[in-house]
This record gives C-alpha cells, sequence and structure tokens, in this order.
C-alpha cells in the first residue's frame, strides 16, 4: 500500500467522522435515474454501510469515539422542505415503512428550536446516524491489516502507473522511492486519481472542502450536544458534529465562495483556504443558533480551520471495480463527500471482485451505478450532485 504522505493524511483524515446516510436527499433523482430497484439498493447500501462501521470499530475495538445516535437536518429553503417530505414518502412506499433506512421524525418550526436550538428554520427531520475519529479509525485498520502482512509505504506517492513491458498482466508503479511492480493495482487515489489514469481527467473531478473546528458559544449546552447536524439552504448545507471535547466539527459552506464556489472544483492543494468560505463558516454558528448560542467562548470561536481534496463525478456516484480494456487495473474512488457511508462496504465489493467471486450475490447488494464501465467514462462531470431542489437540477442539466 503507497500512501503519498503519512497514513491517512487526505480528506478522511481530515473530514468531520459523520456518518451519516441522508439518503432521502438523493432518492428521487435516484429512482428517475436508474428505478425503484437500484435506488432502494443504494438506499440500503448506505444504511447498512454506516451500522457497518460502527459494527467493525466495536468487534475489533478499535478506539475512534464511535458514537450512534440521531442527526437532525435543519431546513430553511421551502423547496428543500417540499423535496424532503415527499422524498421520505416515497422512499417509505419502496422500501416499506418498517425498514430501518425510512425512520424519519419531522419536526415543525418551533419544535426545531425547542429541540435542536435552532431559529429561523422551516422545520427539521431527524434519523439514525452517527460519528466517529475516521482519522482513528482508519488507522485502527491500518495496524489490523499490518499484522496480516500488508506493506505499508508512506511518505511514496505514487507518480505513474503503467504496464510492464514484459508482461500483459503485470504493472509498475514508479515513485520517488523506485518502482513496485504487481500483476494487480488498485487506485483508491478519489479526487486525485486522473493524475494517475488520464482517461478519468473531467470524469472525477477533485473538490476541495473547507472544515473548521470551533468552541462552543457561552450560552449552549455545557455537555455537548446531543445529536449532530446538517443546515439545509437552497443551494447547499453545512454539517456540524459536536465533540465530547468541548467544541464542533463544522463544514461546508462551498456554494458561498467565490463564483458560488466554483473555484474550488479542480483544486488539489489541501495546504490552503478561500478566506471568504472560512470566514462564512466562522459566522454560521450564531447565525444558526441565534441567541442560543450566546457570547463566544473566552478563547474565542474557531480553534482551528483547514481543507481536504475530496472526489466527485457526473453521475454523483462513486466508481469501483476492473477499470475497462485493463486487465488488472482496478478503481475504489469518487466518493462524493460521503465516503464515511460508502466507502466500507464499496471496499468488500471490489475485493469480491479482485478474488472473481460469484457475481450474481454481489449484485444483490452492491449498487450497479457504482460499477465501473465504458457508459460511465462517456460522461464528464457538470457539477455537484443531489444539493438542489429538482427545478433548479432540471434548469442546470439543459445548459
Amino acid at each position: 500500500m503507497l500512501e503519498a504522505r503519512t497514513a491517512c493524511s487526505g480528506a478522511t483524515g481530515r473530514n468531520g467522522g459523520h456518518t451519516k446516510c441522508a439518503s432521502y436527499r438523493s432518492f428521487m433523482d435516484n429512482v428517475r435515474a436508474h428505478g425503484e430497484e437500484e435506488a432502494a439498493r443504494i438506499a440500503k447500501f448506505e444504511y447498512n454501510c454506516m451500522r457497518a462501521v460502527h459494527a467493525f470499530s466495536k468487534d475489533h475495538q478499535i478506539q475512534c469515539d464511535s458514537w450512534q445516535g440521531d442527526t437532525v437536518d435543519v431546513i430553511y429553503d421551502e423547496d428543500q422542505w417540499s423535496r424532503a417530505k415527499a422524498a421520505v414518502s416515497q422512499l417509505r412506499k419502496v422500501l416499506g415503512a418498517q425498514h430501518p433506512a425510512t425512520k424519519y421524525t419531522f419536526w415543525n418550526a418551533a419544535e426545531a428550536e425547542s429541540h435542536f436550538l435552532a431559529k429561523g428554520a422551516l422545520g427539521a427531520l431527524s434519523y439514525e446516524a452517527g460519528s466517529l475519529s475516521a482519522y482513528k479509525f482508519v488507522c485502527g485498520i491500518l495496524m489490523l491489516a499490518l499484522q496480516e502482512g500488508l506493506n505499508l509505504q508512506t511518505e511514496t506517492p505514487a507518480l505513474r502507473v503503467s504496464r510492464s513491458s514484459g508482461s500483459q498482466r503485470a504493472w509498475i508503479v514508479d515513485t520517488p522511492r523506485g518502482s513496485v511492480e504487481a500483476e494487480k493495482v488498485v487506485m483508491a487515489t478519489n479526487g486525485y486519481t486522473a493524475y494517475l489514469y488520464p482517461p478519468v481527467q473531467g470524469i472525477i473531478v477533485p473538490l476541495r472542502g473547507h472544515m473548521t473546528a470551533q468552541n462552543y458559544g457561552q450560552a449552549m449546552p455545557k455537555d455537548s450536544l446531543p445529536n449532530t447536524y446538517s443546515f439545509i439552504y437552497a443551494d447547499g448545507y453545512e454539517y456540524m458534529v459536536p465533540q465530547s471535547k468541548g467544541y464542533m466539527m463544522i463544514g461546508g459552506g462551498l456554494t458561498m465562495g467565490p463564483n458560488e464556489g466554483l473555484l474550488e472544483f479542480g483544486t488539489t492543494d489541501d495546504t490552503i483556504k478561500d478566506s471568504v468560505i472560512t470566514d462564512y463558516l466562522h459566522n454560521c454558528t450564531e447565525r444558526y443558533f441565534g441567541s442560543n448560542w450566546g457570547e463566544d467562548h473566552p478563547d474565542g470561536r474557531v480553534h482551528m480551520a483547514w481543507t481536504g481534496i475530496m472526489g466527485y463525478s457526473a453521475d454523483g456516484f462513486p466508481l469501483v471495480g476492473p477499470v475497462p480494456d485493463e486487465q488488472n487495473l482496478y478503481i475504489a474512488a469518487s466518493f462524493q463527500g460521503l465516503g464515511m457511508v460508502l466507502c466500507f462496504h464499496s471496499a468488500i465489493a471490489l475485493v469480491s471482485m479482485l478474488n472473481e467471486k460469484e457475481e450474481t450475490s454481489l449484485n444483490e447488494w452492491f449498487p450497479r451505478s457504482f460499477r465501473m464501465s465504458k457508459d460511465r467514462l462517456k460522461t464528464k462531470f457538470r457539477g455537484r450532485l443531489h444539493t438542489k431542489a429538482p427545478m433548479e437540477l432540471e434548469a442546470q442539466s439543459q445548459l
């Protein structure tokens, strides 16, 4: 395993650790694009993956601050509020009202403030989710893998992937420390994949996301908030994960950047921040909680701010499996900023493909729309999906 920097130093180790599906946000789009059966498979996959991550950490005693409970989506836009109610209704109709992935509770404006301290919302909906330290979780997995014989090489960026001249089955991966030859190669490189495999240029697009750690306002509960949050408006959202150490992780603000965040697409430098987005995140907590926030913490509001590079695809799904016409070259990338509820089971599916296990059983639970294919290589990225209301999406698709 070649890691360009230190172990888990990319976006996975930089996110808020939100194990949250929010399947209702994409469900109607998925039904339109792929039909009810596939949309249901995706929703079940996300839910099961979320649960599996926490179960794995518990079963293997990985100390990663694992927490399971309810999340709440606080909604400020009328179209998004209407869309949420329609999507949950359709989700229950297709999956059945008893399926755990359809368990949503709606709250009106007054309840959103009284239960969740959020002012000015149209309403809210709560459902099962969780959080953990993604960095601690991944490092725990790596420790287990090292015990099983994994050869992990950190500070060893892959510079080029090419076929070995001596064999059509073998690949060579060049690094600054030398070359590695392997029969099979997996590119788990997310937003950076096009550098190693140019045919996915414009298919997988990097997107720089902003993250902050903020101290609680002095009027907020002293023992941390009991829920994780998303704050959803017309063209975007923020997410917030309370921490037991007296601060909260808040990320998002993309569309508040210059040109609605356009400059963050195609960016692979996670050493710098956009000042407009960072300032927006700095001010969003007081805006969302109003007088419930109170005076800032004596040490100030923002404890730390940073960025991480995600990977987005044209159709809004991961690309997992063998690369077309490239024998023994595989990919697991483009997790849409939702890797916490997509990566774990996608890795299990990929291993099944690597070991050429029976396809029928895999198709029962792994979404066909996630599989790498020639057709998906023909579709160019035109914008991040599942964030806007339906009319906006339809108009955008006509551009």
